[in-house]
């Protein structure tokens, strides 16, 4: 990564940190000093001690970051209305193989108690819900049969029954999931974000691109983030009919939408851009700026072997 980039890279994280006061709370609590200076987001701590932390709201970042703050802790930390998220149980497994004691995950309460870490453990991370949710919502939104192998079904459960509910035909075992879409998708029944194991709001973007088109209006409710359909805005160029009140998204299914220029702002956002753009008439850019590949691990390439037209305008 060039010093722009990572300097893009760190920008993006103090920002993300800052819009997240749950976490910053949760790291004060345990006894780091989280200040602000000039865009960044200082941390230091010359001795943590375990505490009882209440999280306000269920938060995956502030759950995960407490976690591992606490395994430098002295003594027991207990994470109260913490993130169930299957994320949250990976992340507890691979602390154990490194000789944490921790117990709970999976469950609103979460125990740590600080140790002294292996050096190297193996690990086998998780496969990515979101990036799979993501796929097959681009073939359902563009027509087609997709198998997903090496996912955990049981992990976006909500998501695969909004696209049931879309006229897509699926098929799962243990560790894979196919999808068959034949002609024009039907608007699903309201889909309202919560945390797990709720619909999960990084898999409300690209649902959304992929109701663009389909029958009747399909209701959309955000309860996990603010000012998170920044996307909506950007499927309008495409001529897609999406209205915003507040919280809610209203999204009523056009019969075309034609290739545009698009500007992504931020990850999930930019996946759902480029779904939107797959099903659309003629040739859609997307300026990206990288926020794609933060999270989607050669994605170009994967929706080109499913026979997407995908190219990118610079090589990585």
């Amino acid at each position: 990564m060039g010093t722009a980039g990572a300097e893009q890279l760190r920008q993006r994280l103090a920002q993300g940190l800052a819009a997240r006061p749950v976490l910053r709370e949760a790291l004060r609590a345990l006894g780091a000093e989280v200040t602000e200076r000039g865009g960044d987001i200082i941390c230091r701590a010359h001795a943590l001690q375990g505490r009882r932390i209440l999280l306000p709201f269920p938060s995956v970042g502030a759950t995960e970051n407490a976690m591992l703050a606490a395994c430098a802790a002295a003594g027991e930390t207990v994470i109260c209305n913490a993130a169930r998220e299957p994320e949250i149980l990976d992340l507890q497994c691979y602390l154990r193989k490194l000789g944490a004691r921790i117990s709970g995950a999976g469950t609103s309460t979460v125990t740590v108690s600080g140790f002294r870490p292996q050096p190297f453990v193996e690990h086998t991370i998780m496969p990515d819900r979101i990036v799979a949710a993501t796929i097959l919502c681009a073939g359902a939104a563009c027509g087609g049969d997709v198998e997903l192998q090496g996912v955990d079904p049981d992990h976006f459960l909500t998501v695969l029954d909004s696209l049931s509910e879309a006229g897509c035909a699926i098929i799962k075992t243990a560790s894979t999931v196919r999808l068959t879409s034949t002609g024009r998708l039907t608007a699903p029944r309201p889909v309202v974000t919560q945390p797990y194991p709720g619909f999960p709001t990084d898999a409300q973007p690209p649902l959304m691109a992929a109701c663009l088109r389909a029958k009747g209006t399909t209701v959309f409710t955000e309860n996990i983030f603010t000012n998170r359909y920044r996307h909506a805005e950007e499927f309008r160029r495409l001529g897609a009919a999406v209205s915003i009140e507040g919280r809610v998204a209203y999204v009523t299914g056009v019969e075309r939408l034609t290739g545009a220029p698009l500007t992504a702002s931020d990850l999930r956002g930019g996946a759902a851009m480029l779904v939107a753009g797959l099903c659309a008439e003629g040739a859609t850019e997307l300026l990206d700026d990288g926020y794609i590949d933060r999270g989607y691990d050669r994605f170009d390439a994967r929706l080109s072997a499913l026979g997407a037209d995908v190219r990118c305008a610079a090589p990585r």
